[in-house]
């Protein structure tokens, strides 16, 4: 867990030191591999194509964690994945492009750039909320926590999945999308109610968990149905529940930009919460 906090922290400075980064990603590799899949369909296809890249990292992975030199080529490998998983853009660097929009064509390319999903993003303080914690769900909190429970091969099969169910440029028959969006929901309803969690402890706590548990009561989706809706509703009782309080000196709740800027704090904070409890997680094993 210790090799995995580090590379976490390296990954998550290089990310944030070199934001030109996100034009290095190349996901063309990924794109003709489920090209050449194109004779299976559904969630057959689903699983092929996801298995063998995440396969070989696994294989990679252990291989390298066999070498001698301190793990350091397994803390290489996982560094270099992972920077690649994260991403393809911070979620900061989206949403200060929009609050730093010098006009309001500016400021429209920002809030495209800001979507998380195909839907048009308007200029509406709940709208951004959500997208803005969803970015940060699927760009930043998923890969990491994909990445703790399963390796390089947990972060790179968290991005490829959600890469397969949502990225509509990616041409692929209605099946497959099907069962590859469920999976891709599935993967992030852990990561998600542990951000919840995590704002219940940066913000309003009885706002955040009110929230939470008022979705389940009115939401009608069965619990048997792992999806990550709930996130978008307590995300907006939270950052709401800030901006009442006079976090960051304003108390406009219907203001996008303020809201936007508590958001991305909030985000932040969350971000420190779950370093801190790996943090405390790996200190405790030392100990013990």
């Amino acid at each position: 867990m210790a090799l995995r906090l580090l590379a976490i922290l390296i990954s998550l400075a290089i990310v944030w030191s070199v934001p030109r980064l996100a034009r290095w990603r190349d996901d063309r590799w990924f794109r003709g591999w489920v090209s050449r899949l194109s004779d299976l369909s559904g969630p057959g296809r689903v699983a092929v194509v996801l298995l063998v890249p995440v396969i070989a990292a696994a294989i990679i992975a252990g291989v390298l964690r066999a070498l001698p030199f301190f793990d350091l080529a397994w803390l290489a490998f996982a560094i270099v994945v992972l920077t690649y998983a994260l991403g393809p853009r911070e979620i900061e660097t989206d949403i200060d492009a929009i609050l730093r929009a010098s006009d309001t064509l500016r400021r429209d390319e920002a809030l495209i750039a800001l979507r998380h999903d195909e839907e048009t993003l308007p200029w509406f303080a709940p709208a951004l909320v959500e997208a803005a914690f969803y970015g940060a769900l699927r760009r930043r909190f998923g890969v990491l926590l994909w990445f703790l429970l399963l390796g390089p091969a947990g972060a790179l099969g968290y991005r490829l999945a959600q890469l397969l169910g949502r990225d509509a440029s990616l041409s692929v028959d209605t099946d497959t999308r099907t069962a590859a969006r469920r999976l891709a929901d599935a993967l992030d309803w852990i990561p998600a109610h542990l951000m919840v969690f995590a704002m219940a402890l940066v913000s309003d706590f009885d706002a955040v968990m009110g929230a939470w548990k008022q979705w389940h009561r009115t939401s009608g989706s069965p619990r048997s149905r792992l999806d990550p809706d709930f996130l978008g509703a307590v995300a907006r009782a939270g950052v709401d529940a800030d901006v009442e309080a006079g976090d960051g000196y304003a108390q406009d709740v219907s203001d996008p930009v303020v809201e936007l800027e508590d958001a991305r704090r909030v985000i932040r904070r969350v971000l420190v919460v779950w370093l801190a409890v790996v943090a405390l997680i790996v200190l405790a094993a030392w100990v013990a």
